[in-house]
């Protein structure tokens, strides 16, 4: 099944597509992404459906498939391609390394990313990231795919010098409207063996990076168990697993991104999330 939200008669609403249909889950009292994977864990939401008043909509109307209260944590130099372009594959962590992102960072499937006034190096990241689905703290190992709702196709987009201003990632990772997420969260039943997946991203149409999940550093059930031991996880809750080599900033020169262009990540079996780049002025 996939969840998402959609843009119907001026409101954001929650919907899932069931067997080539979407489905506005208001009619079923589901009002969040978190309600909605909750009653998909429980097996409750298939049966709701038939409460629930079908959709016609197209992918413009498609939104950011997350609830305004989500947690998102972004795993950084989690694809050992990306730590060895970025020289760091001789100190590749024992833990996990986090960096956080807000809501407001992130637009939807078909929405514009914004290109700073401030900056001109707007740099690309796709990844695949999983959002929580069932509540957990201190979660073994062993269980930690079970508390995985869904997965979703991430743009952890970049501004590399605000970025460097510190040492932290923080303010590079957080303009408005930089990143993106969707198009729609594909339930964790449809894909039972995450490391099987593939990422891909494309500037223009042009493959600039593709990674494979079991060329992470820490795996999608360590990240699940590693986050649990520091904060209570939450359904609707977002980690995202990191990116592939190929980043711009590594390239000889660098390869920013410019206003006008495509950039689109790709997770077969997962979706195909495309936005353009706009510039802040032209806003």
């Amino acid at each position: 099944m996939r969840i998402g939200r959609a843009g119907v008669d001026g409101a954001s609403v929650v919907v899932a597509a069931h067997e080539g249909s979407w489905f506005d889950l208001g009619g079923a009292g589901i009002v969040s992404v978190a309600a909605a994977l909750r009653a998909h864990g429980s097996g409750e939401l298939t049966s709701l459906l038939g409460s629930c008043a079908r959709l016609a909509i197209g992918d413009q109307q498609l939104q950011a498939p997350i609830d305004g209260d989500a947690r998102i944590l972004c795993a950084g130099f989690n694809f050992a391609s990306h730590a060895r372009e970025s020289g760091k594959a001789e100190q590749l962590p024992a833990h996990p390394t986090f960096f956080a992102r807000f809501a407001t960072s992130l637009v939807g499937p078909a929405e514009p990313i914004v290109l700073p006034r401030s900056s001109s190096h707007f740099d690309w990241e796709g990844e695949l990231a999983f959002v929580v689905g069932k509540p957990g703290r201190s979660i073994a190992l062993e269980d930690a795919l079970s508390h995985v709702g869904g997965y979703v196709c991430f743009g952890d987009h970049s501004l590399r010098d605000y970025q460097q201003h510190g040492t932290q990632a923080t303010q590079g990772k957080n303009f408005d409207r930089s990143g993106a997420i969707g198009p729609w969260i594909v339930t964790a039943d449809e894909i039972p063996s995450p490391e099987s997946l593939e990422v891909f991203t494309y500037l223009q149409g042009e493959e600039v990076q593709h990674g494979r999940l079991h060329d992470l550093v820490f795996t999608v059930p360590a990240l699940v168990a590693y986050v649990s031991t520091f904060l209570t996880l939450r359904p609707g809750d977002v980690i995202a697993t990191g990116t592939p080599a190929g980043i711009g900033a590594r390239r000889t020169p660098p390869r920013w991104l410019a206003a006008g262009e495509e950039i689109v990540v790709e997770v077969p079996g997962v979706g195909r999330l495309a936005n353009r780049v706009v510039a802040e002025e032209d806003r």
